[in-house]
């Protein structure tokens, strides 16, 4: 059963800043409610209120709500109209599809002198011989009746026939309750069957005990060999056979959907995974690859060298992988997973080109060779000593601009520099 709260009301008041003692609307439809509590009391502004589709047997704790305008209560169980005399500003009151039987209960609706629309579509009360007219000459103020508008000449005949409508409604009406009575009998002794029908599905319901109920209780092998096909035998009985409807009715099949869908629930409830083993009791290291990754493992005895080739998501920040290097083994953690484990036994060292054994964890990286690894080229520092500028851009010939002259140095400049010491307090001639 589904109460109305005051955080489940604050839940609905998100357009009001969450407050509801100034609140003028809110929307409490499909939330399965059994009655109506304390809104009277914290929203005594209301001006609007749906309560559709609920399972509401009765009209009450409103009449303190002296602006309420509009009421929707369709698709609930209500089977008299009453306690909507306090509300003094109503104006439409729409039933559609409830179990109004009382078709003269709607005379308690005379004192709401404001109310113009009322729906009553889908009652029981609609099937009454009169019942429009008895609804329209009832209530004068009324402008519109499930959705149809009432005209003065409609009105001035249900007015002029009145006294032999309300006779005829009345009999119709005792005729119905004597129904509901027979009806509320019949689900009670329905309700009381299925629960002693539930209570021999249990072992020991003949009031024995017994110490192997597997071996002992009669009739219970048959029902856990095929547990599934009595469900849906169960499902096929409880949807196919006929039955009025009824609040009774209704009720019972909201409840049978709600079983379902908690025995549903629970049997997709996801289970805790258990803690991965890593390292065993005995000391030996477990290779998991938790994420996946595909890894290559090369060995090269003579150089006493191990590499771990690990192949990581495309752009993944550094920051997310944690390489743990130990004696015995390797962990690499991406992402919080731990990738594996790997033992060593070697000391680590750089690897040389030429590499020997190795091992991948894809076919794919079976083609991998020692070519793979990155080669750098390498410069003679003895060459030159600081960085040649000056040939950075290629001069033109001659032949190709008249701005380009090649200037060769002549032959003199070899002869006249012998001997020559640079001064560096000189400065150098133009």
């Amino acid at each position: 059963m589904v109460h109305i709260t005051e955080d489940l009301i604050r839940r609905r008041a998100e357009h009001n800043d969450c407050e509801i003692f100034s609140l003028e609307e809110v929307s409490l439809h499909q939330q399965d409610i059994e009655r109506i509590e304390h809104i009277d009391r914290w929203c005594r502004d209301l001006k609007i209120l749906y309560l559709q589709n609920n399972l509401i047997p009765r009209i009450e704790n409103v009449s303190r709500l002296k602006n309420l305008e509009y009421l929707n209560l369709a698709l609930n169980n209500i089977e008299v109209i009453e306690n909507l005399e306090g509300c003094e500003s109503l104006q439409k009151l729409d039933l559609t599809v409830n179990f109004v039987g009382c078709l003269s209960s709607v005379e308690s609706l005379r004192h709401n002198v404001h109310l113009t629309e009322l729906f009553l579509v889908g009652n029981p009360c609609t099937e009454f011989q009169g019942y429009r007219q008895y609804v329209v000459a009832a209530l004068p103020q009324l402008k519109w009746l499930d959705g149809t508008e009432i005209s003065r000449s409609e009105r001035i005949r249900a007015s002029q026939g009145l006294e032999e409508v309300r006779i005829l409604v009345g009999e119709q009406e005792e005729e119905y309750l004597r129904r509901r009575v027979q009806e509320k009998e019949e689900a009670e002794r329905k309700a009381a069957g299925s629960e002693k029908k539930n209570q021999e599905r249990k072992p020991g319901f003949d009031r024995c005990w017994y110490t192997d109920i597997t071996n002992t209780t009669p009739g219970l092998e048959e029902n856990q060999e095929n547990p599934e096909r009595d469900e849906e035998e169960e499902e096929r009985e409880f949807w196919g056979t006929p039955c009025p409807f009824t609040p009774e009715s209704r009720l019972e099949a909201h409840r049978h959907l709600e079983q379902k869908r908690k025995e549903k629930e629970m049997k997709t409830e996801k289970k805790p995974k258990a803690a991965r083993t890593l390292i065993t009791a005995d000391g030996r290291v477990l290779n998991v690859n938790e994420p996946k990754l595909d890894f290559c493992l090369t060995e090269d005895d003579e150089a006493s060298v191990i590499i771990l080739d690990l192949a990581v998501f495309r752009h993944l920040d550094t920051s997310l992988i944690d390489v743990d290097v130990q004696p015995t083994y390797v962990r690499v953690a991406v992402k919080g997973k731990a990738q594996g484990e790997i033992k060593v036994v070697k000391i680590i060292q750089r690897p040389p080109r030429n590499s020997g054994n190795r091992r991948c964890s894809s076919p794919q990286d079976n083609k991998r060779n020692k070519n793979d690894l990155p080669e750098r080229l390498e410069v003679d520092p003895s060459k030159r000593t600081s960085f040649d500028i000056a040939n950075i851009v290629q001069r033109r010939s001659t032949k190709e601009g008249p701005l380009e002259v090649n200037r060769t140095t002549p032959p003199e400049a070899d002869h006249l520099s012998e001997g020559f010491i640079d001064d560096p307090d000189v400065p150098p001639l133009i």
